[in-house]
């Protein structure tokens, strides 16, 4: 009986294994990703994907994890069946700097990314950072301040910013409440433009 119910699991591990490959290349073609894009996304070679998709290669956590990373979608969904048919799209709210939430907008990966961010009162403590990129943030509620390079500006509700992120930047609260952010991520870094209130008297950036 034991050997029995051994052959059994074996039987059904070999199906859902065999079942990955198709599914992820409905997943991606169900999204127009190309295997080039997914491959810059993932750091996956094309060849390595191809395999995937068509069964030659057997999937591991460590491919899994960074295609469901890109595609932003729990990992189950790669390994088991999704629902035929679910419209409702699968949003997964996740905690960075121990207390910002953040829910990712984009449900494909390339070159630009969106996200809507909920900051806390207590974010208040300017800590530049650069990183290649461009940004565009918009205000949904709340006040924002937004540190960049010399200048120390707030925007409230139906206000954007638009910078370069290889200047030094930080964004987060006036420490008065929690804000909310839609975030707007490219990887290439563009000339800067900010439409915003200056902080403490300081002269608004040129456009």
């Amino acid at each position: 009986m034991e050997e029995d119910s051994g052959a059994l699991a074996s039987d059904a591990l070999a199906r859902t294994l065999a079942e990955v490959g198709p599914r992820l290349k409905r997943l991606r073609t169900e999204r127009g990703v190309t295997l080039a894009a997914l491959a810059s996304a993932t750091g996956i070679s094309k060849s390595t994907l191809s395999r995937l998709e068509s069964g030659q290669r057997r999937p591991s956590l460590e491919l899994l994890l960074p295609i469901a990373q890109a595609h932003q979608v729990p990992l189950d969904e790669l390994v088991g069946a999704p629902e035929v048919g679910d419209p409702r799209v699968r949003l997964t709210p996740r905690t960075v700097h121990g207390n910002t939430t953040v829910l990712p907008l984009t449900r494909q990966p390339g070159p630009q990314q969106a996200f809507k961010m909920v900051l806390p009162a207590d974010r208040s403590t300017p800590r530049p950072v650069t990183h290649e990129g461009y940004e565009w943030l918009y205000v949904l509620s709340g006040r924002l301040r937004l540190v960049l390079a010399d200048h120390d500006l707030v925007l409230g509700a139906g206000e954007a910013a638009e910078f370069d992120t290889r200047l030094p930047h930080w964004f987060g609260t006036t420490g008065e409440g929690p804000v909310e952010v839609l975030s707007l991520f490219g990887r290439q870094g563009e000339r800067m433009h900010v439409r915003a209130r200056p902080r403490r008297g300081r002269e608004p950036a040129s456009a």
